[in-house]
C-alpha cells in the first residue's frame, strides 16, 4: 500500500512493505509560471490576382514575429508557390472547409479560423474578392470567414488590381462600404503592372504591409497598458 501526503514544499512518501515504515521525502520543485505574453496571432489570406506571387514572402515577414495561419481561394493557388511558406504555416483552401466537416457537431473551418485570429490581412484582395466582400457574398472559405468575422477585431486589405480596374466606380462604392466594415486599407502603388500597362494598382510590398499592421498592434497594446496604470 502506498499512501502520499502532500505538503506546501514536499511530498512525504509512506511506504509500508512487510510491515515496515519506510519514510521519504521528496523536495518538490516551485512550480513556474509563464507571464510573457502570447504572440499575436494573425490570418493571412490571397485571393486571386498576379501579386499572390508574393504570398509566401508576406508569410514570412509575419512569421518570426506572430503565429500565422494562411487562406488562399483556388484562383489564387495559380500563384503561389507553396514551398515558399515557411513550413510552420498551414495553408488552408476550400477543400479543406468541405473535407473537415461530415457531420452536426463537428467544427467549421471558417468559424474556428475566425475565433482563433487576432487579425486578419488580405493580401492582395482582388478585384473579384473586394466585389464580393462589398456584396456580402460568401461563396469560399475567404468570403465565408469575412462574413462571420467579429469586426470588433481588425481586419487589413492590401488591393492588387489593373490600374482602370482600381479606378473603376465599382471600386469606390466597394471600398466605401468595407470602410463602414472598419476594414483597413493597406492602399496599393503606382508601378509597372504584370499586365504592362504602368499605373497605380499594384499590391504594397510585404515588408510595409508588415510594418502598418505591425506598428497598429503595438500602438493599441501600448494605449491598453497606458489606460491600466
Amino acid at each position: 500500500m502506498l499512501i502520499l501526503c502532500v505538503t506546501k514544499n514536499r511530498i512525504m512518501n509512506l511506504i509500508y512493505a512487510d510491515k515496515i515504515c519506510i519514510m521519504a521525502y521528496v523536495e518538490r520543485e516551485p512550480m513556474q509560471v509563464s507571464t510573457a505574453p502570447r504572440k499575436p496571432r494573425i490570418l493571412l489570406a490571397a485571393s486571386g490576382s498576379v501579386a499572390a506571387i508574393k504570398f509566401g514572402n508576406l508569410c514570412s515577414c509575419f512569421s518570426d514575429w506572430a503565429d500565422v495561419k494562411a487562406v488562399a481561394t483556388q484562383a489564387a493557388l495559380h500563384f503561389i508557390d507553396r514551398t515558399s511558406l515557411p513550413k510552420d504555416v498551414i495553408l488552408y483552401t476550400d477543400e479543406h472547409e468541405w473535407s473537415s466537416w461530415s457531420k452536426i457537431g463537428d467544427s467549421v473551418l471558417h468559424i474556428e479560423l475566425r475565433r482563433w485570429a487576432d487579425i486578419m490581412v488580405i493580401a492582395p484582395l482582388s478585384a473579384n474578392t473586394l466585389g464580393k466582400i462589398a456584396g456580402g457574398l460568401c461563396d469560399n472559405l475567404l468570403t465565408s470567414i469575412i462574413r462571420a468575422w467579429d469586426y470588433e477585431k481588425p481586419i487589413f486589405v492590401a488591393p492588387a488590381m489593373n490600374t482602370f480596374m482600381w479606378t473603376n466606380p465599382f471600386t469606390e462604392r466597394h471600398l466605401m462600404s468595407i470602410d463602414e466594415l472598419g476594414v483597413t486599407l493597406i492602399p496599393p502603388v503606382s508601378k509597372r503592372l504584370a499586365c504592362g500597362d504602368y499605373g497605380t494598382g499594384a499590391m504594397a510590398e510585404p515588408s510595409l504591409i508588415f510594418s502598418t499592421v505591425r506598428l497598429f498592434l503595438e500602438s493599441r497594446q501600448n494605449a491598453s497598458s497606458s489606460r491600466t496604470h
